[in-house]
């Protein structure tokens, strides 16, 4: 029952962290929160530009920014989750590709690296053969042992 109750608060989250996002990327949003603010500064004066009309501004947009890091964050978590899902779904597809690349967002930087090298190989393979060839690293390297040979059978 535990599961469940999470349930239904992750999708109120969910819910909720896309609406405000949405309304906070309006210009509308960004019109109110300006005008907001030129409302304050104006009223400064009246206030005598004390320290309690200080820290109502300071205190408004601390508490608001504090609050849209995590919506902002939700969403582009799912966002984010959504990519990498329509990705590994291309990839699995597409029978010419690499199906290692799946779920890559899962490795380590180190073993992102690691890979980052591969490709900078591969890049160099394809280079020597014109800018119009593609293929994975294994063929690339195939291909490559293949003139190597023919070279030294000549």
């Amino acid at each position: 029952m535990k599961k469940n109750q999470s349930g239904k608060i992750g999708g109120f989250f969910n819910s909720f962290s896309e609406k405000a996002t949405k309304i906070a990327g309006r210009p509308v949003s960004f019109i109110l929160a300006f005008v907001i603010i030129i409302v304050w500064a104006v009223s400064g004066k009246l206030f005598n530009y004390s320290d309690t009309w200080q820290l109502v501004i300071n205190t408004g947009t601390t508490i608001i920014t504090f609050l849209m890091v995590f919506l902002i964050q939700q969403t582009q978590n799912k966002d984010t989750m959504a990519i990498h899902l329509k990705l590994n779904e291309l990839l699995a597809s597409n029978h010419d590709a690499s199906n290692r690349l799946i779920d890559i967002e899962d490795l380590t930087e180190d073993e992102l690296e690691i890979i980052k090298k591969f490709y900078i190989k591969l890049s160099k393979l394809a280079k020597t053969e014109g800018i119009n060839v593609t293929h994975s690293l294994d063929e690339a390297e195939e291909n490559q042992q293949t003139k190597k040979r023919k070279a030294h059978e000549k």
